[in-house]
């Protein structure tokens, strides 16, 4: 192989691009790391969970070290409608053992973290320099970068540009992400003392909450609203696809909806009080398996967002964990590749490899039916939270009016929707899930 300035040129500096960062320099190879952001995280927004296992096997023992949030012991979903809210809460010990647990995280200062262990494995680190333009040779191969007027060049180049991919469309052909997988977010990060988090959420000196929402929070739009709590604030905000919150007959900005989230009688209160910190909107990718692109190329491999490698189940949303299992398996797919001297399509072929066998893409596999079921399924946005609160009027309000049978309460309400279509939407959904 030609002489080149680097072994391996990363694009992108979050989660995937510092652990592939981290990876390849930790097995010896010169890397350099590129991103766009003044820093690590400049330009990252995510609802704020991370699931550990994924990082722990790259990092063993980082919870002494990164700057992590709080520690995930409290699940809650809820269906809203205008008026009311149903929400399920679960706590359980499972939630916080080694390897089930999960962290709250503010980006910023964690993928900060995660290219600082890149830098001290080795890596060098440009920051507030946008890749413009992957470089090829006469072959086809890519061979570089080219930002600005500099042109660099590595035997191999890991690609994490994020969720808006567009050097991996525009060099190397993969295709535009449709509206309909796409989701635009929005967040706010809220202070709150520590002991108003803990008040609020009923929650054990130190441990956290995640609760995402369905329904009212992006009025009745497909999507969902988030919080999690982070040690001395917490993390707001809803995602709707992009499809629908473009769509003329919604005439609702999103930065509208998280007003009116933040309005909602069942989270006033919990953010009363509080000052915003912190504001900031993102795409992200919600397409599931039918949206992951190729993966490997001559010379280059795609990781994280910029594979679409995202999963949002509604009760779980899963990104992080992802991109750093893509980023720790691409590098060490190229380490393996530049030792054989065949950077090629083929020669990286083990990415892929790893990656079929691994959780990532096989949990994407199970659930590929479940993207285009929620996006079918307006109901669940709309009705269903309406009919949850009629359903609950019925078992709780008591005002002095003789009561009939539970079954002969509830059974109108499911009527009136027509019980051979609630049916098949369940019916439906289980089979997705």
């Amino acid at each position: 192989m030609s002489e080149s300035d680097f072994d391996v040129i990363v694009v992108g500096a979050g989660c995937a691009g510092a652990t592939a960062a981290y990876v390849a320099a930790s097995a010896g190879m010169s890397v350099l790391m590129i991103e766009r952001g003044n820093f690590a995280g400049a330009k990252n927004m995510t609802g704020g969970r991370i699931y550990a296992h994924a990082l722990r096997e790259v990092f063993p023992g980082f919870e002494s070290e990164a700057p992590l949030e709080r520690r995930i012991t409290h699940e809650r979903l809820a269906l809203m409608d205008a008026e009311s809210s149903f929400a399920f809460d679960f706590t359980s010990a499972e939630l916080a053992r080694e390897g089930a647990d999960s962290y709250a995280v503010l980006r910023a200062p964690f993928d900060q973290w995660l290219a600082a262990k890149a830098e001290e494995a080795g890596a060098e680190a440009i920051y507030g320099i946008a890749v413009e333009e992957l470089v090829r040779d006469d072959a086809g191969r890519v061979v570089g970068v080219r930002a600005g007027e500099d042109q660099i060049t590595a035997q191999a180049v890991i690609l994490s540009e994020g969720a808006n991919p567009l050097l991996s469309e525009r060099c190397l052909g993969n295709p535009r992400p449709k509206p309909h997988q796409m989701a635009v977010g929005i967040k706010q990060v809220l202070e709150l003392s520590s002991g108003q988090i803990e008040d609020r959420f009923l929650l054990p000196e130190g441990e956290g909450a995640s609760m995402l929402f369905v329904g009212d929070c992006t009025h009745g739009c497909v999507g969902g609203g988030f919080l999690y709590t982070n040690r001395d604030s917490i993390s707001l905000g809803l995602v709707t696809t992009i499809s629908k919150a473009g769509d003329a007959s919604n005439d609702t900005p999103v930065y509208q909806m998280l007003e009116d989230f933040k309005r909602h009688p069942a989270v006033a209160p919990i953010v009363r009080g509080t000052t915003v910190v912190e504001h900031s909107g993102h795409m992200v990718p919600e397409g599931g398996l039918g949206m992951v692109p190729e993966m490997t190329f001559d010379g280059c491999v795609v990781v994280g967002e910029a594979a679409g490698l995202c999963m949002n189940m509604g009760y779980q949303v899963r990104g992080m964990d992802f991109a750093v299992a893509s980023g720790r398996m691409a590098a060490e797919a190229v380490v393996e590749a530049i030792g054989r001297g065949d950077t090629s399509k083929a020669g990286l072929a083990g990415y892929r490899a790893r990656m079929e066998a691994s959780f990532v893409m096989r949990d994407l596999r199970t659930f590929s039916n479940w993207p285009a079921t929620m996006e079918g399924w307006d109901t669940l946005f709309s009705d269903y939270p309406t009919m949850a609160r009629e359903a609950m009027n019925a078992l709780f309000v008591v005002d002095g009016t003789p009561q009939e049978r539970l079954m002969r309460r509830m059974m109108p309400i499911f009527r009136k929707r027509g019980l051979l279509r609630l049916g098949r939407e369940m019916r439906g959904a289980l089979k997705s899930l």
